[in-house]
């Protein structure tokens, strides 16, 4: 009969990569006002498309909670780069105008 493997033991993360996850995980939760007031400016479908993809990104997030704390860190970072080329491509090519 074969035998199950052992869990293995969780790892321990530092002070820092605690630290980073919980910051990168608020940076990201306050983005997500930029995304919603997107609508003064893009249209409802384009604001559509951004809150979907801010909601990609913190499953993402949630998903590397606890395996990859110090990508947490870059969501928020890339939800605004994201969020200022979709809205500066938007007013450059598409006319979108507060």
């Amino acid at each position: 009969m074969t035998e199950a493997p052992a869990p293995q033991a969780a790892t321990q993360l530092s002070l820092a990569a605690k630290i980073a996850r919980m910051v990168g995980l608020a940076g990201h939760l306050l983005i997500s006002v930029w995304y919603a007031a997107s609508g003064l400016l893009a249209p409802g479908w384009a604001v559509a498309v951004l809150m979907i993809v801010w909601a990609a990104l913190f499953i993402a997030s949630i998903m590397w909670w606890r395996t990859r704390p110090w990508w947490v860190l870059a969501v928020p970072v890339v939800a605004a780069a994201f969020w200022f080329a979709v809205i500066s491509a938007g007013e450059a090519w598409l006319g979108w105008t507060a």
